[in-house]
């Protein structure tokens, strides 16, 4: 049984050191064919044609009402011509590629699944220190990007991806090269973390997930997820209605991160400001002896710094931003 001390002991590692944990739960597609580029372009809300070999970002599935139906990293795979890897949780698989096929029309495109890769995932600050100790980085290697390397005859892919707490990279590969890397980290003496360790990590940097905090009830400015957004690629899938909101300047709720003070809440957990409906918390957890929530709550309680209150204790905003103005 792992304690809330052991937890909480996981995540000072992470801030001092850096630790790994499989990432079971990752799933792939290989979008492939002539129209690839242009067609990806037009059903997701990145720009996708910008990427460089090697590079990718974060993106949102939108309905034609600008929902959202799921969110993946799409990376623009090395070499010529021009093919992409889709990464998502393994429980939207199934509903992101029944939603591309269904738009693929005339075009020369194909989507399959990619069943030979596994991920490590590397978090931490020192977490490039222990990709040096066993000789998987270079200093001519850009950590920022995809790379593919061969590492003790094995192959290998590192990508970093997005964070804003601690650095953290993952590694693909197939089942015995990836027992291969996890083997010659845990000699370095490198930490593991648990699954629950790392949804606390989650909560405290603040980053939403697809079925919990993100549903398809939610607009893609009410994220405050901009990196998935570009607002000058041309047309997509659900453009409109997100043009529509940038245009505007604002969206009525917002994501947030909150600390709590008084129990740890039974979730979803409506929100409230002097008795009237205010949003609701999607996920809580506590940490280093500190009760953290993320949800959503409307734009002017947060910008005039409005109690709020759920069953059981008061929500204060720590992480409001008014990236969705942007």
């Amino acid at each position: 049984m792992t304690t809330s001390t052991s937890i909480d002991h996981e995540l000072a590692a992470i801030r001092t050191s850096a630790a790994i944990f499989p990432l079971t739960t990752r799933a792939f597609l290989r979008i492939t064919g002539a129209d690839a580029t242009r067609w990806l372009n037009g059903m997701v809300t990145n720009n996708i044609a910008a990427l460089a070999p090697g590079e990718g970002n974060y993106n949102f599935l939108l309905n034609a009402q600008g929902r959202i139906q799921g969110d993946c990293t799409i990376f623009r795979e090395l070499g010529d011509p021009a093919t992409y890897l889709l990464e998502t949780d393994a429980s939207q698989l199934e509903t992101i590629q029944t939603h591309l096929d269904k738009f693929i029309i005339m075009d020369d495109v194909e989507i399959n699944p990619v069943e030979d890769h596994l991920s490590l995932l590397l978090v931490g600050n020192q977490a490039l220190y222990f990709l040096s100790a066993i000789d998987l980085i270079s200093e001519d290697l850009d950590p920022t990007k995809l790379a593919k390397i061969t590492w003790h005859d094995r192959p290998l892919v590192l990508t970093r991806i997005h964070s804003p707490l601690v650095p953290m990279y993952e590694i693909w590969s197939d089942p015995g090269s990836l027992a291969a890397v996890t083997d010659a980290l845990l000699v370095s003496d490198i930490h593991t973390i648990s699954e629950s360790a790392l949804e606390k990590l989650r909560i405290l940097t603040a980053i939403p997930k697809f079925g919990l905090d993100i549903t398809e009830k939610i607009l893609p400015q009410e994220t405050a997820q901009t990196h998935a957004l570009h607002f000058s690629k041309g047309c997509y899938l659900g453009q409109e209605i997100v043009e529509r909101i940038h245009s505007r300047g604002q969206v009525h709720r917002i994501f947030t991160q909150f600390t709590l003070t008084g129990d740890l809440p039974t979730l979803p957990a409506p929100l409230e400001s002097n008795g009237k409906p205010a949003g609701e918390l999607t996920s809580a957890a506590l940490i280093d002896g500190t009760l953290y929530a993320l949800g959503y709550a409307r734009r002017e309680l947060l910008e005039t710094n409005q109690p709020l209150t759920y069953p059981g204790g008061t929500a204060t905003p720590s992480r409001f931003t008014l990236e969705a103005k942007s």
